[in-house]
């Protein structure tokens, strides 16, 4: 089975197809993933639709415990008995080759698809954050459902903008940014989108911008947030001289939180670039610095913990710096891939701080960081209010608003 090829050559789909649904109004949330970075993204919106839409059923499907509890914590108790909960299993025969397989592509997600093909026979719309979902498009009996995605993260890489997002019914973005984005390429059609904000925002305390005291004194804290892609990252070539810089400093704290992928895998891989890389170790010396905090997947690391806490970010291609912009701040990037990098798209985010290709550049960027913040501060406001459209109303509820808009499921007057 060749999921890449599967995945990547959705066509475009048909008016009828768009609009076409059924009357039931039963929809899933899927969490088929191995973290659970993307569950926020969505999860916020099941209490949405359980208040304004009571015709709705709707059912949890998740492929880990942990999953279903990042579910349950998002959502509160309001309503949720009125949710099922599946979780999602595999034959135990598949382990170990899956264990071998997920090395090199994602078998593990798509083993959950087709594994449970039954069970997402019964959906009319299935809620998803990731791509690799529209496997279910290959499987027989689900010609009748919907797949809508509310996308997870709003960055700027190329892996954010393929064609295969074509294959869904639905996609909600963040903000006018990706919107705009898609319909210049050409990749989806306006019925297809819907900008209705970034529903993890309501999943956190973001109006108070409170921040975790995470050390003893009050020196500036930066955030060092590599992401995992082999080709892309400053992990693998630059990240223990970061780490060794800020063990020897005087002047800084630092929180180590890379993408909560990177150490969930030895091995990373990347299909967009090509390339592969072994993921190294930490050495123990930096876990024992009273100077720094790492954090290499906990739930700090998915809910915006580090973000809201960190005076001065660096960080390469995590999108996670759109989200550290809710207060703008200054930003480093690390080009370690030595990328021309000015007038891509793909690294529109690289404008919003000084970039550095040298590890000994770090300490003079980091000392002129506040005074330089001035010229960097006007287009990270204007980006992040591109990046989310921000309103008066709720993303969560927009999102909702869609989804029943969508199926044609009409609102309950009442819990207006």
């Amino acid at each position: 089975m060749n999921i890449t090829s599967h995945l990547s050559k959705s066509k475009p789909l048909k008016t009828e197809d768009i609009t076409r649904v059924s009357k039931n109004g039963h929809i899933a949330f899927l969490y088929n993933h191995e973290a659970g970075h993307q569950v926020r993204h969505s999860a916020a919106v099941i209490p949405q639709l359980l208040k304004l839409y009571p015709k709705i059923k709707i059912t949890i499907l998740a492929t880990s415990d942990p999953l279903m509890h990042i579910v349950r914590q998002v959502c509160g108790d309001i309503n949720l008995h009125r949710c099922s909960f599946i979780k999602l299993e595999t034959p135990k025969w598949h382990k170990p080759f899956a264990y071998i397989a997920d090395t090199i592509m994602p078998f593990s997600r798509v083993d959950h698809l087709y594994s449970n093909r039954s069970i997402f026979q019964s959906f009319d719309a299935i809620i998803v954050t990731e791509g690799t979902s529209l496997f279910l498009r290959k499987l027989k009996g689900l010609e009748h459902a919907k797949i809508i995605r509310i996308d997870h993260g709003a960055g700027d890489r190329s892996i954010g903008f393929k064609p295969s997002f074509a294959g869904n019914n639905l996609v909600l973005f963040a903000g006018s940014k990706q919107r705009d984005r898609y319909l210049n390429l050409g990749y989806l059609s306006e019925e297809q989108m819907e900008v209705v904000g970034y529903p993890k925002f309501d999943s956190i305390k973001t109006d108070s911008l409170s921040r975790s005291k995470l050390f003893s004194d009050d020196k500036p804290v930066v955030l060092y947030n590599p992401h995992p892609e082999p080709y892309l990252s400053s992990w693998y070539t630059m990240g223990l001289e970061v780490l060794e810089y800020f063990s020897t400093s005087k002047d800084y704290n630092l929180i180590f939180a890379p993408h909560i992928m990177m150490f969930l895998r030895r091995i990373h891989i990347s299909s967009e670039h090509f390339a592969f890389r072994l993921r190294r170790d930490i050495p123990e010396r930096y876990f024992n610095c009273s100077n720094i905090h790492v954090d290499i997947g906990s739930a700090a690391s998915l809910d915006m913990t580090y973000t809201l806490a960190a005076d001065i970010y660096i960080g390469d291609v995590s999108s996670q710096v759109y989200e550290f912009l809710i207060r703008p701040r200054p930003c480093i990037f690390l080009n370690s891939h030595k990328a021309k990098w000015q007038e891509d798209p793909n690294y529109l985010f690289w404008k919003f701080g000084p970039v550095i290709t040298c590890s000994k550049d770090l300490d003079f960027r980091l000392r002129s960081a506040w005074g330089d913040h001035a010229k960097y501060k006007p287009l990270q406001k204007e980006e992040f209010k591109l990046t989310f459209d921000h309103q008066s109303t709720p993303a969560s509820v927009r999102a909702a608003n869609a989804i029943a808009k969508f199926l044609k499921i009409t609102v309950d007057s009442k819990a207006i």
